[in-house]
């Protein structure tokens, strides 16, 4: 039964994010740089799922509550941060690499901790689920695809930055941590 409780739970949670990220918003659009890093974090994501399931049910684990409690706790923080994040670009939101011409620099919210949280919380995502699933072998593989990826996008996403906003978003990069919030908000 609590095998199928993990499983149902991590199918929960990837299926919500899905949906997520079908919701339509009022967003402005702009040039999208690249598209590849989407679709790289789409089957990260989805590996991470069956995967995990598969790994969670050919190792056979134990219940561990202290496990599953950690995973949803990852979860529901994931979903707060990244609807936090959203909320904060408000219409300049992009699930690209997007910058557009009348752009603003964001610096409230999450963004006051780390220049990007909705990356910081897919790391909390496929955490999660490894936790639910008690499947450490699949987030070590998807971690494979996942970390090069995340790179990429975070080059590509400062460079644009920079080319946009210039000095400002320099002085930010130097006092805020990029993808993991280590110390305390910045001004």
């Amino acid at each position: 039964m609590a095998s199928w409780l993990a499983v149902v739970s991590v199918l929960g949670i990837y299926f919500a994010r899905i949906a997520e990220l079908r919701t339509k918003r009022n967003t402005v659009s702009g040039q999208v740089r690249e598209t590849r890093t989407l679709r790289t974090f789409v089957v990260a994501g989805t590996l991470m799922l069956l995967g995990g399931v598969a790994e969670h049910f050919w190792r056979q684990p134990d219940w561990n509550p202290g496990m599953f409690f950690a995973g949803w706790v990852c979860a529901a923080s994931s979903f707060t941060l990244r609807r936090k994040a959203i909320a904060a670009l408000g219409q300049f939101w992009s699930l690209h690499v997007e910058i557009r011409e009348q752009h603003e620099f964001v610096r409230t919210g999450p963004f006051r901790w780390m220049r990007h949280p909705t990356y910081f919380s897919m790391i909390l995502e496929l955490l999660s689920a490894a936790l639910l699933l008690q499947a450490p072998g699949t987030l070590g593989l998807v971690s494979l695809l996942f970390v090069p990826a995340l790179v990429e996008r975070v080059v590509l996403e400062e460079t644009a930055l920079v080319e946009k906003f210039g000095d400002a978003y320099r002085r930010y990069q130097q006092t805020t941590p990029a993808v993991v919030p280590w110390k305390g908000p910045t001004e």
